[in-house]
């Protein structure tokens, strides 16, 4: 791990000077994102002269960004979409668990040049569902969306010992090739058509665990309807056990169509503001090495990001 910058001068809420050090989100789009936010608010009550920004990188342009940021001695970087998968060809080194993911969303500086690429999501993805030390394991999940962020979820659920991962896909193709990648430390995840008539309802009504992991249901500036959208239909709603716990990743808007539509049926409810902040947390630690993560500052900035919106 590099040594720490000198601690910034107590001038302004974030002093720059010529020690700050640089680190950052990459993506496309990316000057959306409340990452910059929560990390600066951590890097202050850290003490650490460093500076989060969010650093657009079209994919063409992906790798000289990654080479050009190593050479400028950045502390490290979080990535987003759509570069998760393509940043893991970019690493030196990959952990365990991103190589197993096939995705890195934190690239760390190593010591001996290049970078470590590793995941926080699972991690983030996690923590809400800790809270209160409940068990989950032997219960049973169902996963709406075959993407990116799926396979976070997926491995979080195997974490947790879950007996039964039932995943929901609107493409065979996308659906299959998801199975199969992860039928090797997923052994209890098995696949399920999404779009045929009631092909959802008894999967619903058997679930402990439903999540989210599909876009339908995104505040969108170009698409203002968006934010009123389920990824279910009224019908598949109807069919959520109550007393079940509902997790939908999307956290704007707050509520989304879907938890609302969950607490009426007396579902527990999560979004994935904290998905977010714990995973940004789980990063600084890796790149500062400091265990004591202001958490709240982080939640905190992030809440009023996007209530200023």
């Amino acid at each position: 791990m590099p040594p720490a910058t000198p601690p910034a001068a107590a001038i302004g809420p974030l002093a720059i000077d010529g020690h700050t050090a640089l680190v950052g989100v990459l993506g496309d789009p990316v000057r959306h994102s409340l990452s910059p936010a929560m990390h600066n608010a951590a890097l202050r009550e850290l003490g650490l002269n460093w500076v989060y920004l969010a650093l657009p990188a079209p994919a063409a342009q992906l790798e000289t960004v990654v080479r050009g940021l190593e050479a400028m001695g950045c502390r490290g970087l979080n990535v987003t979409i759509p570069h998760k998968q393509a940043v893991a060809g970019l690493a030196s080194e990959l952990s365990p668990l991103a190589q197993r993911l096939g995705a890195v969303n934190t690239l760390v500086p190593r010591s001996d040049g290049g970078w470590l690429g590793t995941n926080t999501d699972v991690e983030g993805f996690l923590a809400p569902l800790r809270q209160g030390g409940r068990s989950w394991r032997g219960l049973r999940a169902l996963v709406l969306g075959s993407g990116g962020s799926a396979r976070a979820v997926v491995a979080g659920l195997v974490e947790l010992g879950l007996g039964s991962i039932q995943l929901a896909g609107r493409r065979a193709a996308g659906r299959e090739a998801f199975l199969a990648d992860c039928h090797g430390w997923a052994p209890q995840l098995q696949g399920l058509a999404w779009g045929e008539p009631g092909g959802l309802a008894a999967a619903l009504a058997a679930a402990d665990l439903v999540v989210n992991t599909t876009p339908v249901g995104m505040a969108s500036a170009t698409d203002p309807s968006a934010a009123q959208r389920s990824p279910l239909t009224a019908a598949e709603l109807e069919a959520l056990r109550p007393g079940a716990s509902v997790y939908d990743l999307i956290y704007t808007p707050r509520p989304t169509a879907l938890l609302q539509a969950a607490a009426a049926r007396g579902c527990a409810t999560h979004d994935g503001l904290e998905m977010l902040v714990q995973q940004g947390a789980a990063a600084l630690r890796l790149w500062s090495g400091q265990e004591a993560i202001p958490v709240a500052a982080m939640r905190a900035a992030a809440l009023a990001r996007l209530e200023g919106r």
